[in-house]
């Protein structure tokens, strides 16, 4: 199941993928360990097929919607 989100949302890794792939103009698959699990990254944009350009603190990198969640604000503006 798809899940949306908006660009400039925080996400927070909950699984990893047996590998992740850069979000360049020219991809490259990496190993999963890049990312952990509870990393937090801004959304970038979406790609096709269900999968988000997600920037984390050692890069960008395509993640399908199902390994990723919202992050919730602690203090919600009113």
């Amino acid at each position: 199941m798809s899940k949306d989100f908006n660009v400039g949302d925080r996400v927070r890794v909950i699984t990893l993928p047996r590998y992740v792939k850069t979000a360049e103009p020219m991809p490259m698959l990496r190993p999963p360990d890049v990312i952990k699990v509870g990393e937090e990254g801004v959304i970038l944009d979406r790609r096709p097929g269900g999968y988000w350009g997600v920037r984390f603190s050692r890069g960008a990198f395509l993640i399908d919607s199902q390994y990723i969640e919202l992050v919730q604000e602690e203090n919600p503006k009113p």
